[in-house]
């Protein structure tokens, strides 16, 4: 009898991919994107990989709260605070990340002034009542709410993470309105700071709407089949939960990609490594050091958002980022992007030139094996975009192209060492995992640059993010704020313990075996009198475990100075069924093509490797093109590659 299949899916701006394991076989694929419904492209996906009935398990990853957010697409917001506070989302902060502009640039709240009101009502820190909420209140709220017919309500009172009790009693009045978004702060953080708890909160009532929707038809698509959603954090939750709470979505996509580079660290018993994801539009980067590395507080567009995710650094750079010169003359590279539509000029519909068009120009994409020969790239058509950049800057196409890849190397090259040299990580220790349709074409070049002396590209490493999520593992996250100065680890212990039952129950909900559940508790520490906190797991030993944190980050510690604990943390999960990546055919013997490539503004002969020939073991000494059906991995001369048992691309410099 044959079992469920397991399908992850990830929609990027210009592709959406598809893998599935289907009675030990792995099936892929990869189509144009529909940014304007992304269900679409889905379940066309479906169709074509899967046809028939064939009962499966989804985990989907997708951008549509990224992008609604990013575009400004989303719903209209009124927003519900304590009296005094409704210009608190627009105050934000004192921090001034644009330190030495002379006219800094903020984002525009998602909540317009007119749309934002006082409710009179107050709590202390320590959840005492000084204002009572009383019914007249509720009611004036409600029907200003009313009346002004918004798609969405965000409710966010002075300290509700200590005492939820006005929110929950003016969201169930909001809630008799009908067909309403409700966003209430205390479900989605139960934690202190204000200022990001209530961002978080209008971020979740923003894009909550658009994402609902999306589900919803998604599953009407099939069937009302159920299926997860991938959260910013690499863990999956159900489709009902990521419509009710769509702000753990907004680094979706991202974190599956990460997830699938760990399962390859893994493989490769590699514990220290940097994941470079480059896709069409965007290339995200994170530190693996025994695994993925998680934050607590981070930001989108200069929005703060206060929900675990992954910590990677994401910058506008893909394949798709067009090339333009500026006011001044000087080349650009992105962060605009051609997308899936018109897509690069070498799509055949597009005119703008874009970073796939120089590789193409360079020699570094064969335009005969793109998708296994699905789409025909242009080369021509590469040409004339690249020309015509060239004109503006005096130069010819080639040198255009090779000014297009400097440029957006060197903009991921910084990304790179942002999450790594500028955390106190030497890249030079850790090995590249390079993975997304573009990142193949770039990846030697940048470890050159940093001095990293391995790079590894997985097996399918355009489709790895889809894989990452099919093997995802279902996870939920509960944060609680004590602010307690050096407490016993059994004070914490008694606290985490209600917090524990509760994520277990979660999880066993979702159909996970008992056995296959572990609880990770860890708690946000500082020295008392600091700032911000250092996340330590929570145990006997946490408070050694802060002091060598505080050392290794800012270079000293303090062991004579009072500690606190501000919030503790249980992080629930599940793991689910892993099937192993594998080729989907063994290596045949084949005559490499011949093919000239620019580098160092010289053409060189190099030869095109089907990555089905390659055997294990075998070196393949640069300049070369390995091509496969979702990418090419550019190997410059002066590196080797070889086939490692696991499947995996072993890139290495010299010898």
């Amino acid at each position: 009898m044959r079992g469920p299949a397991i399908i992850g899916v990830d929609t990027g701006g210009t592709f959406t991919d598809i893998v599935a394991h289907v009675d030990g076989e792995l099936r892929t694929h990869k189509l144009l994107s529909t940014p304007h419904n992304p269900a679409l492209a889905v379940l066309q996906g479906l169709r074509e990989l899967l046809p028939g009935s064939l009962p499966f398990g989804l985990t989907y990853s997708t951008t549509v709260a990224t992008n609604a957010l990013l575009e400004r697409k989303g719903a209209r917001v009124v927003l519900l605070t304590t009296a005094g506070f409704e210009d608190l989302i627009e105050i934000g902060r004192q921090n001034r990340p644009q330190l030495y502009a002379l006219e800094p640039w903020r984002a525009e709240p998602l909540v317009p002034r007119n749309l934002r009101i006082g409710v009179c009502e107050r709590m202390l820190y320590d959840g005492t009542v000084h204002v009572e909420l009383k019914p007249s209140s509720i009611r004036k709220a409600v029907e200003r709410v009313r009346r002004l017919r918004p798609d969405a309500v965000a409710v966010c009172f002075l300290h509700s993470y200590a005492n939820p009790n006005h929110e929950r009693r003016l969201g169930k009045a909001v809630a008799r309105l009908g067909d309403l978004f409700c966003s209430l702060s205390h479900e989605l953080v139960a934690e202190y700071r204000e200022y990001e708890r209530l961002s978080t909160t209008v971020i979740n009532a923003y894009v909550g709407p658009v994402m609902s929707r999306h589900l919803n038809e998604l599953s009407a698509g099939l069937d009302g089949r159920r299926f997860r959603v991938l959260q910013s954090n690499g863990g999956a939750i159900s489709a009902a939960v990521a419509g009710r709470e769509a702000v753990r979505t907004c680094l979706s996509g991202p974190a599956g990609g990460v997830s699938g580079a760990w399962r390859v660290a893994q493989a490769l018993k590699l514990d220290r490594t940097i994941t470079f994801d480059m896709g069409g539009t965007s290339t995200d980067v994170s530190i693996l050091e025994g695994g993925p590395r998680y934050n607590s507080e981070w930001t989108i567009d200069d929005l703060p958002l206060k929900v675990p995710s992954i910590d990677m650094h994401t910058v506008g750079a893909g394949g798709g980022s067009i090339a333009f010169v500026d006011a001044g003359g000087v080349m650009k590279v992105g962060p605009q992007s051609a997308g899936a539509d018109p897509g690069p000029a070498c799509y055949g519909k597009g005119r703008l030139p874009t970073v796939t068009d120089a590789n193409v120009v360079l020699g570094r994409l064969a335009a005969s094996s793109f998708l296994g020969g699905r789409i025909a790239l242009d080369r021509d058509r590469a040409l004339r975009a690249l020309r015509q950049l060239g004109k503006r800057l005096r130069l010819s196409p080639e040198a255009a192209a090779e000014g297009v890849v400097r440029i957006v190397n060197a903009s991921m090259e910084r990304a790179i060492r942002r999450v790594s040299v500028e955390r106190g990580y030497d890249p030079r220790e850790y090995a590249l995992i390079a993975f997304g349709g573009a990142a193949g074409q770039h990846c030697c070049e940048l470890a050159t640059a940093l001095d990293v002396p391995q790079v590894v590209v997985p097996l399918h490493p355009g489709l790895l993010s889809a894989w990452g999520a099919a093997t995802a593992d279902v996870q939920r996250d509960h944060v609680k704020t004590v602010r307690l100065v050096d407490p016993a680890f059994g004070t914490l212990r008694r606290i985490l313990q209600p917090m524990q039952e509760l994520a277990r129950a979660e999880i066993l909900a979702e159909g996970v075996r008992r056995d296959r559940l572990r609880i990770i508790s860890t708690a946000d520490v500082r020295y008392q009198g600091q700032a911000h906190e250092i996340n330590v797991p929570c145990d006997s030993r946490y408070a050694s475990a802060f002091h060598s944190a505080h050392k290794r980050l800012y270079g000293y510690a303090d062991k004579a100075r009072r500690i606190e604990v501000v919030n503790v943390r249980v992080l629930a999960q599940g793991r689910t069924a892993r099937p192993r990546m594998t080729q989907a055919q063994a290596a045949t013997a084949q005559t490499p093509a011949h093919h000239r490539v620019r580098s160092g503004g010289h053409w060189k002969s190099a030869r095109i490797w089907p990555r089905s020939s390659l055997v294990v073991g075998r070196l393949l000494r640069g300049p070369a093109l390995i091509v496969e059906f979702s990418a090419t991995t550019f190997v410059p001369e002066g590196w080797r590659a070889r086939m490692h048992p696991a499947g995996h691309l072993v890139l290495v410099r010299g010898n």
